[in-house]
């Protein structure tokens, strides 16, 4: 893509993992960060994809609960790109997709080739949620990811249906409790066999069990999911 160079200089880029002013001709991260960037590495757990320790086939959570996906995958360990995240969610830098996006598309295409997905589901955003941040930020991440693979988004499958409290603030149980009946099935018409969840955090699975329940109900027998970052295996 042809840069603008007289835009760059009035609206300047900023580096996705601390936000300062990139220098003129860089992109998305600037020299600091690019230099301590940690991506995650095995053993992973062989379900969601956490950093275990060694001898550990499953984390905890996979160990004691079984999930409504076949398996999944992130690029980051939570805590070090939790301010990144919370400032693309909340703080209005969605262009952070598109760095997001092609380092997920690079590093996690593996999985993307052994699965062979019909099309992409972000996980959804309710409507007033959504109106008040601007955009879902699980579906531009996925629009991302679709320009580099050339698989299809589906972002109306799934619905939110029920205006959850954040997540961050609950427990696991709080968590489940809160999902209850906060998806719904959009259209009974598509059909698909495989597909991948796409949002920016994993933490306990609730989320994506959720959303991937009711992929079931539309017929869906093969579901993973991706994200930007991950929790702790323990």
């Amino acid at each position: 893509m042809k840069r603008n160079i007289i835009l760059e200089m009035l609206f300047p880029l900023r580096c996705t993992f601390c936000d300062t002013v990139l220098p003129l001709g860089e992109q998305n991260i600037c020299k600091h960060c690019r230099e301590k960037i940690r991506y995650l590495k095995e053993p992973l757990c062989f379900r969601c994809g956490k950093p275990v320790k060694e001898e550990q086939e499953y984390c905890f959570d996979c160990r004691k609960k079984d999930h409504e996906f076949i398996r999944g995958a992130a690029l980051f360990e939570y805590e070090f790109v939790r301010l990144s995240l919370y400032r693309f969610k909340y703080g209005g830098r969605k262009e952070y997709a598109s760095c997001y996006g092609s380092y997920m598309a690079h590093y996690l295409k593996k999985w993307v080739r052994q699965w062979k997905p019909q099309a992409l589901i972000p996980v959804p955003l309710h409507k007033k949620r959504k109106r008040k941040r601007g955009y879902n930020q699980a579906e531009v991440l996925a629009n991302e990811l679709s320009f580099y693979w050339k698989i299809p988004v589906i972002n109306d499958l799934v619905i939110r249906g029920k205006n959850t409290l954040p997540m961050k603030e609950l427990d696991g149980s709080e968590r489940q409790n809160n999902l209850k009946k906060a998806f719904l099935l959009g259209r009974n018409d598509v059909k698909l066999s495989t597909v991948i969840i796409i949002d920016d955090i994993y933490t306990t699975g609730s989320t994506i069990d959720a959303v991937a329940l009711v992929c079931k109900e539309a017929g869906i027998k093969n579901i993973y999911f991706l994200t930007i970052s991950i929790g702790s295996g323990l």
